[in-house]
C-alpha cells in the first residue's frame, strides 16, 4: 500500500503505486496516476486526469494538474502526463491540455521545475528541461530537450524552443529559438549558441566549430534567411547537429525565429 499521511485526502479513483509517497495535507483527486516511487510532500494539489512517472518528486504548494487557465475552455476531458525522475519544486502551477492543442499538456523526463515557474495548457516539454524560479511557459509552446530558461523568463504561447536552446534570465521571448541558440533580453534577440550547455553535454570541441561556421553562415549579412538556410543546408549537409537546425527552421511554427539584433552574427 501507498505511504499516505492521515491529513491527506486521496480520492476514489486515484491509482498510487505500492510505492508512492502522500505527505500532510496533500490533496489527490479521482483521476490522478502516481508511478512507483513517486514523492508528494506537504499541501501538494493533483488534479484532473493527471499522470506523474516513476521517481518523481513534488514539493510543497505545487498545483498539478487543475483546470487550465484558458477562457476558452469548456471542462473538456483533458490531460496532463509527467515524465520519471522530475522534480517540482514549491509553487509550480502545472495545467492540462485543452480542445484546441490537442487535450494533453506533456513533460518529459528528468525535468526540473524550480520555485514558482508555470507550464501553461498544451505545452510540449522534452527531456533534461530546466525552468529556474518563476519561469512561465505560455499556452501551446513546444520546448526542446535540454533547454534551460533562466529566472524570471517569460514565453509567449505557441513558442518553440530548440534541443538545448538558453533562455537568459528576466527574458521575453516572442519568437523561436533554433536548436542550441541561446537568447536574452526584453524582447528577447539571439545572442550566439549556448556554448556552456553543448559542453556540459560533452559536445566535442569539432561539433561545437561545426555549429558555429554553421551559425555564422545563417545569420550573416548576405543575402535573405532563406537563401543563407539553403547554403547551410548544402554546405552541412552531413552534420547531424546543423541539420536539426535547419529542420526546425523549415518545419516554422506559428512564431517567427529568434534572430539577432542588427549587427554582424556573433557565436
Amino acid at each position: 500500500m501507498a505511504n499516505i499521511h492521515p491529513t491527506a485526502i486521496v480520492e476514489d479513483g486515484a491509482a498510487l503505486a505500492d510505492t508512492a509517497s502522500v505527505g500532510p495535507y496533500c490533496v489527490v483527486a479521482a483521476g490522478v496516476r502516481l508511478g512507483e516511487d513517486v514523492t508528494l510532500h506537504s499541501h501538494v494539489a493533483v488534479g484532473g486526469n493527471t499522470t506523474i512517472g516513476d521517481g518523481s518528486e513534488i514539493f510543497p504548494f505545487a498545483s498539478i494538474g487543475l483546470p487550465p487557465q484558458d477562457k476558452k475552455y469548456r471542462g473538456e476531458e483533458s490531460r496532463l502526463e509527467i515524465g520519471r525522475n522530475c522534480t517540482i519544486r514549491e509553487h509550480v502551477t502545472v495545467n492540462p491540455g485543452t480542445d484546441g492543442g490537442g487535450l494533453v499538456t506533456r513533460i518529459g523526463d528528468n525535468c526540473l521545475l524550480l520555485v514558482g515557474s508555470h507550464v501553461a495548457h498544451d505545452c510540449r516539454i522534452g527531456d533534461h528541461v530546466i525552468l529556474v524560479n518563476h519561469a512561465t511557459l505560455g499556452g501551446h509552446c513546444d520546448i526542446g530537450d535540454y533547454a534551460i530558461l533562466g529566472g524570471l523568463s517569460a514565453v509567449h504561447q505557441f513558442v518553440r524552443i530548440g534541443e538545448s536552446g538558453f533562455v537568459g534570465g528576466m527574458s521575453g521571448v516572442e519568437n523561436d529559438i533554433i536548436p542550441f541558440g541561446s537568447a536574452l533580453g526584453n524582447r528577447a534577440s539571439l545572442g550566439g549558441l549556448n556554448i556552456v550547455g553543448l559542453t556540459r553535454r560533452g559536445f566535442s570541441r569539432e561539433a561545437i566549430h561545426q555549429l558555429r561556421r554553421a551559425y555564422r553562415t545563417l545569420f550573416g549579412p548576405d543575402g535573405t534567411l532563406k537563401e543563407r538556410l539553403a547554403d547551410v543546408e548544402e554546405e552541412f549537409a552531413d552534420d547531424e547537429n546543423v541539420r536539426k537546425i535547419v529542420t526546425f527552421i523549415r518545419e516554422g511554427g506559428d512564431r517567427s525565429i529568434c534572430t539577432p539584433r542588427a549587427r554582424a552574427a556573433d557565436a
